[in-house]
């Protein structure tokens, strides 16, 4: 991890509104991993940020909570979140990295319902991610390689984004054009 620092207190304020159920204020804080993940090209940033951020779709979700399995994923989360922060804390990157594996990894271990909307969350966080990353000005080819997917999946992402809706700006017929300049200039 390169930024051990940022993802710290990441890691820190993520628990921290986790536990006081702020899910717009995770949605702001992946944004910030994003913006820190562009500079720094860091696929721990980008890991974070995917975290984050699905987080916070989940508790948006209030009747996931409703649902079986809840608590136990909670548990997760918070715990392995704990363990994250305290090993970034002694510097051991590595466990920081198994820990914060292991949220995702519990989806596999909770009641079917739950865990497929779950992984449904996460999967659309990526495509978020991926192309809030592309908007930064990360070409493509950098993009897939901090998420680590191929080309081909970003292509993917990308086409299931908004960026191909962007309106395009239609300019004056050339003949209005010269006009305005033969007024201008003559």
């Amino acid at each position: 991890m390169k930024e051990v620092d940022n993802i710290l207190r990441i890691l820190k304020e993520t628990k921290q509104f986790v536990q006081e159920d702020k899910p717009h204020e995770l949605k702001a804080l992946s944004n910030q991993t994003i913006h820190s993940a562009t500079i720094a090209q860091d696929g721990d940033n980008i890991v974070v940020a995917v975290l984050v951020y699905s987080l916070g779709k989940v508790m948006e979700r209030g009747h996931y909570r409703k649902m079986d399995g809840w608590a136990e994923f909670y548990k997760v989360v918070i715990t392995n979140l704990d363990l994250a922060i305290k090993s970034l804390e002694k510097e051991e990157m590595d466990n920081a990295r198994i820990y914060l594996g292991r949220i995702r990894n519990s989806l596999n271990e909770v009641s079917d319902d739950l865990s497929r909307y779950i992984k449904d969350v996460f999967a659309k966080a990526e495509i978020n991610k991926a192309f809030k990353l592309y908007e930064h000005g990360l070409s493509s080819e950098a993009t897939a390689a901090l998420l680590g997917i191929s080309l081909w999946d970003m292509a993917s992402y990308i086409g299931q984004s908004s960026i191909g809706d962007a309106k395009f700006s239609i300019s004056l017929p050339v003949k209005d054009r010269v006009k305005i300049a033969e007024d201008i200039f003559g």
